[in-house]
């Protein structure tokens, strides 16, 4: 199915490349934002591939419509970007990703609370501007705290 996939980013290129190996979807990228003025990029596609800063109201919903378009799917768990009941009236079917790894959810609030602990960001910019002070650094050892 050719499929035209917006707000494309170098590592989504990559990734869907290699999910998309065995299938054999023709991909069309696009770094632009799918708009009502960026639409038709899409004509010919029967399916749009969109992210969460994508604008999917029912304008550009008709529009990719008129273009044959059949399918709108969505990078994220979240389709508040998508007027879903225009979708619906115009025969468009929309998908998301239902959940994403509870683990990698996890593991990336460990590490904003590392950062947020050991005060990564603040010591960095520090370090760039060559200042090694240590004042207003300081965490605390999460030694012994349970983090769930």
């Amino acid at each position: 199915m050719k499929t035209a996939v917006f707000s494309t980013r170098r590592y989504d290129q990559t990734l869907l490349q290699q999910a998309n190996r065995e299938i054999g979807h023709e991909l069309v990228f696009v770094q632009d934002r799918l708009t009502v003025d960026t639409a038709a990029l899409a004509a010919g596609c029967k399916a749009v591939c969109v992210f969460v800063n994508d604008a999917v109201d029912a304008e550009v919903l008709t529009r990719l419509a008129a273009q044959g378009t059949l399918l709108v799917a969505t990078r994220s768990t979240g389709f508040n970007h998508i007027d879903a009941a225009a979708a619906r009236r115009l025969g468009i079917e929309v998908v998301r990703v239902t959940d994403y790894s509870p683990y990698s959810v996890a593991e990336f609030a460990v590490g904003l609370l590392l950062a947020v602990n050991r005060k990564i960001v603040r010591a960095s910019v520090r370090t760039r501007d060559g200042n090694f002070e240590l004042d207003g650094l300081m965490g605390f050892d999460l030694h012994g705290k349970t983090v769930g």
